[in-house]
């Protein structure tokens, strides 16, 4: 049997970070051969991580990935299979939802093929979608076929093998859905530039002000009980309506209530591919089946568009100037809005809270130094240039959004006939194939970064910004900017922006906090705030 080191190394992390048993770690690398096994010993990597030593109490500096030979890599059929007819899709979604769970779904399938490219069934399946069978990539050298429109095509492929309903957005299909060769991409791409460009100096004082009223009620919570969930929603959306619109949603008729209605629509898209935790029995058949109908949402919809419409008119000008309906621009500014923003920081912040809050005090030490610093040479006030002064709170951004993308997965449908290659074969693929992605896995490729498992704060400071092309949460690499001629995310660096934003609030605030992780699921992280050290100076 071929031997394999670069798979053997790379499921070797994976299995790690899922626990499975040393047991049956060795066993499958006895099998792979001996040359893997003697390989994998040499470099340490049979040995567990250490439980007493933290990421941060090991410095070691993050290294560029191995350069590759010259000689091309020996082509090899795409291993897996689809399974029957209607039983292989529903058999794959039961193992990916429950049998298995996420991760081990497509460990254990990586191993089983000896190949982090394979064929597969993604959910929901039937009745959904129409065809789940998928090619998927786990590593970082092909995952960035997906982002090479020349090569897939995006359309109707935000969500994956299934499309949820237009009536969910108006009637339109809105920009996420839109390959970039469709004319109304261009121009509602264009319209999302003009609604961040024209509202850039907005952002700052807003974030600010709600942030500052989400932890003053943080702190009297502490006061009271002595730890408070991180439940940041109301800000988010009312930071979002500020800076976007100029104007406030708890002031409107939708009073508090828009992220539960946000959270009711989006759940109305998603449920195909989501988990609630419920018996395995009762929330396949009611998630997974059948699409939830439209109509139950349309009312909790209609008040998001209302308010969105009512305080866009400068946005909606220039749509109409630009030949977008102005009906149709409001749809896509509720997605954008709602969806696409308000879900990402849905995700993103809790998982900021959890990554720098278990990294621990001596972390904790050296962001405020740094913010605290930039501030007081900007005069005392926080600016854009203040931030770009700030690289360690940068890293550890980008390093949050490496080890935990708050968009796991992606999409593409090949043009033509390609050939794709994991670090060690070429794979052919048909047009018409559809190729996915799976994210985490591709941003912990041990064989790009090392200490892959490892949350390490300074990862991206100096010369290691040159990895940043190695992050690819955006749908496209960190180092490359979204345009009308790509399907990189418009609100890339608004996103990486706020969450600076967000770091610099709480160590402008605090000293130190502590956290506990209560759960941790597809929609991100639920934290526990237990401790807040206020600043001492």
């Amino acid at each position: 049997m071929r031997s394999n080191p670069l798979l053997a190394k790379y499921i070797l992390h994976y299995s790690l970070h899922t626990h499975l048993p040393q047991k049956k770690l060795h066993f499958w690398l006895a099998f792979q051969g001996k040359q893997n096994m003697a390989a994998l010993s040499s470099t340490g990597l049979l040995q567990p991580p250490s439980e007493t030593t933290s990421p941060q109490q090991q410095e070691a500096t993050p290294v560029s990935p191995q350069p590759k030979t010259t000689a091309p890599l020996p082509l090899r059929e795409i291993p897996g299979s689809y399974g029957l007819p209607f039983i292989g899709p529903i058999k794959d979604r039961l193992d990916y939802f429950y049998n298995q769970g996420e991760v081990q779904f497509f460990s254990t399938r990586a191993q089983k093929y000896k190949s982090t490219v394979f064929r597969s069934n993604m959910p929901p399946g039937p009745f959904i979608s129409s065809n789940s069978k998928v090619i998927v990539m786990l590593d970082g050298n092909s995952f960035p076929v997906l982002f090479d429109i020349s090569k897939v095509e995006k359309k109707n492929l935000f969500t994956g093998t299934y499309m949820p309903s237009t009536k969910l957005t108006g009637g339109y299909r809105i920009l996420s859905y839109l390959d970039p060769s469709e004319p109304k991409h261009t121009k509602l791409k264009n319209l999302l530039f003009f609604l961040l460009s024209n509202r850039k100096d907005h952002v700052i004082p807003e974030f600010h002000k709600s942030y500052t009223e989400l932890f003053d009620s943080i702190d009297k919570e502490i006061a009271a009980k002595g730890r408070v969930t991180f439940d940041q929603d109301g800000a988010a959306f009312r930071f979002l309506g500020r800076a976007y619109y100029g104007a406030d949603p708890a002031d409107s008729s939708l009073g508090q209530d828009g992220p539960t209605l946000i959270n009711k629509w989006v759940l109305f898209s998603l449920h195909p591919i989501a988990s609630l935790g419920l018996p395995k029995f009762i929330e396949d058949p009611l998630l997974h089946t059948f699409p939830f109908p439209p109509c139950f949402v349309q009312k909790d919809y209609r008040k998001l568009y209302d308010f969105i419409n009512a305080n866009s008119t400068f946005v909606l000008d220039e749509a109409e100037r630009n030949g977008i309906p102005r009906d149709e621009a409001a749809h896509n500014l509720v997605f954008a809005t709602c969806f696409n923003t308000f879900g990402g920081i849905k995700v993103l912040f809790p998982n900021l809270m959890k990554w720098i809050g278990q990294a621990g005090v001596e972390l904790h030490k050296k962001l405020v130094q740094e913010i605290r610093s930039a501030i007081e040479s900007a005069g005392g006030t926080l600016t854009t240039q203040a931030l770009e002064n700030m690289p360690l709170t940068k890293s550890v951004v980008y390093e949050t959004l490496r080890i935990e993308p708050p968009v796991p997965y992606q999409y593409g449908k090949a043009k033509i006939d390609l050939t794709i290659e994991s670090h060690d074969a070429r794979f052919e693929v048909k047009k018409g194939e559809m190729l996915f992605g799976y994210q985490p896995f591709a941003t912990r490729d041990p064989e790009i970064f090392e200490r892959p498992e490892e949350f390490v704060p300074d990862r991206f400071v100096g010369g290691g910004e040159e990895l940043l092309k190695y992050v690819l949460w955006s749908n496209g690499p960190e180092t490359e900017s979204p345009t009308v001629n790509n399907k990189q995310c418009p609100g890339k660096d608004f996103i990486g922006f706020i969450s600076r934003l967000f770091v610099v609030e709480i160590f402008r605030r605090y000293d130190t906090f502590e956290i506990e992780v209560v759960k941790v699921t597809a929609l991100g992280s639920t934290i526990d705030i237990t401790s807040l050290t206020e600043a001492s100076s």
